[in-house]
């Protein structure tokens, strides 16, 4: 496991699942991005220092210029590991942080559009390409996809257009990176049982989503942070390139 790894939007649900899975497959530091809610990143950094590595927080907005806000984020995690360790380096970075709002064709807003635009694409290309550079050899970039690029979703088709593109990214990124053995691959999650989606995965919600896989359940964070944490491994690493399908068989 590399010892330097950075986790947007970690601060709970799977990207905390993700930081703790990496700091007990043996990361040195791991960056805790958050956007607002502090007290919920203070409770993964604490779950990450229990399994063994340094936790930095990192705060960084992404609703208004991904970019700039991607590149500021770059330089504030460098700056902790830094600061840490010794090192102003990164060997893990995992895109996670992203938004889905429903909205049908018919009533999609152009505020809401260029957001999960933003937050989805242009964040990850851009931290990337500000945090490649400082990448070691043979690290690894993973990208959090979701299952609506292979499943049809009418109630979130700006989302599932965006996470398609990311795809696509993934793909286009993994030849460039290997000349440094640096590996790029996303992972597409089904319907994840998250503080996010309580609010509607129950009752004949929670059957139905269950229903869509083969296993007759809701997928778990763990289910996802375990892929990633193989993907982010030595082992995987004559695996690049690829969008793993991380959505229990979900309509096959």
């Amino acid at each position: 496991m590399g010892r330097s790894v950075l986790v947007t939007g970690s601060s709970r649900g799977i990207g905390r699942a993700i930081a703790v899975a990496l700091a007990d497959a043996g990361a040195e530091v791991v960056g805790v991005h958050y956007t607002r809610d502090e007290a919920a990143a203070r409770q993964t950094a604490e779950l990450v220092r229990r399994s063994g590595a340094v936790p930095v927080l990192v705060q960084a907005g992404f609703d208004a210029d991904g970019a700039t806000a991607a590149e500021r984020l770059a330089t504030a995690f460098l700056d902790q590991v830094e600061q840490a360790v010794g090192r102003r380096e990164i060997d893990v970075l995992v895109n996670n942080a992203g938004i889905a709002e429903s909205q049908r064709l018919g009533s999609i807003d152009e505020a809401t559009y260029r957001r999960t635009v933003e937050i989805n694409l242009t964040v990850p290309l851009f931290l990337t390409q500000a945090l490649w550079p400082h990448m070691r050899d043979g690290g690894r970039v993973v990208n959090i996809s979701t299952g609506y690029t292979r499943i049809a979703a009418p109630t979130h088709p700006v989302y599932s257009a965006t996470k398609a593109a990311l795809n696509a990214l993934t793909l286009a990124l993994a030849p460039t990176l290997a000349a440094r053995g640096i590996t790029v691959n996303a992972v597409m999650p089904g319907i994840i049982d998250t503080d996010m989606n309580a609010g509607w995965l129950q009752g004949d919600a929670r059957e139905s989503a269950a229903a869509l896989s083969v296993f007759n359940r809701v997928g778990t964070v763990d289910d996802v942070a375990d892929v990633v944490r193989f993907l982010a491994s030595e082992q995987a690493r004559w695996v690049t390139g690829q969008v793993v399908d991380a959505t229990g068989g979900s309509a096959l």
